[in-house]
C-alpha cells in the first residue's frame, strides 16, 4: 500500500509558522529557568517580554556612559510603557523576579543585580531613600 502524503493526513490543521526571535534568549540560565520564564510570559506578559526588558537593561549597563547618565535625566514623553523610561524595563524584571519560582528567580536575580551594580557604579548620582528602595523609579522627576 502506498504511503499517504503528510498533507493528506493533516487535513485542515493549520500550519504553525515559526517566527524569528526578536530578542536573544538570556544566556547563563538553566533550562528549567528558561521554561519558567516562558510559562510566566504566557500567563502574565507577552512572548519575549522578559528577554526584551533584560536586553534593554543590559544595553543601558554596557552602553556608553552618556547613555547611563542621560537615561535617567533625559526628557520623558509621559507614557510609562513607551520605553523612553529605563525604569519600565527594570520594573518588568522586578515583577518577573517576584513571580518566578524561588530557584529560577535566584538565577535571574544574580544576572539582574550584576547589571544594577554596573549601572549604579557608572551613574554620577543615584538618589535613594533606603538601600532596598526601587532606585530606578522616579529618576526622571528628580533634576
Amino acid at each position: 500500500m502506498p504511503r499517504r502524503r503528510p498533507s493528506a493526513l493533516r487535513g485542515d490543521v493549520p500550519v504553525r509558522l515559526l517566527r524569528r526571535r526578536q530578542y536573544a534568549p538570556i544566556d547563563r540560565l538553566s533550562g528549567s529557568c528558561a521554561a519558567d520564564l516562558r510559562r510566566l510570559e504566557r500567563i502574565r506578559f507577552w512572548p519575549e517580554a522578559i528577554e526584551e526588558a533584560f536586553w534593554h537593561w543590559r544595553t543601558l549597563a554596557h552602553g556608553p556612559l552618556r547613555g547611563v547618565t542621560d537615561a535617567f535625566w533625559g526628557p520623558r514623553c509621559g507614557i510609562y510603557e513607551c520605553g523612553c523610561d529605563p525604569g519600565y524595563f527594570r520594573d518588568t524584571l522586578e515583577t518577573a523576579l517576584h513571580a518566578l519560582p524561588k530557584k529560577s528567580a535566584r538565577e535571574l536575580r544574580v544576572l539582574v543585580l550584576a547589571l544594577d551594580a554596573k549601572i549604579t557604579a557608572r551613574a554620577r548620582i543615584v538618589r535613594v531613600d533606603a538601600p532596598d528602595s526601587r532606585w530606578w523609579r522616579g529618576m526622571s522627576e528628580v533634576r
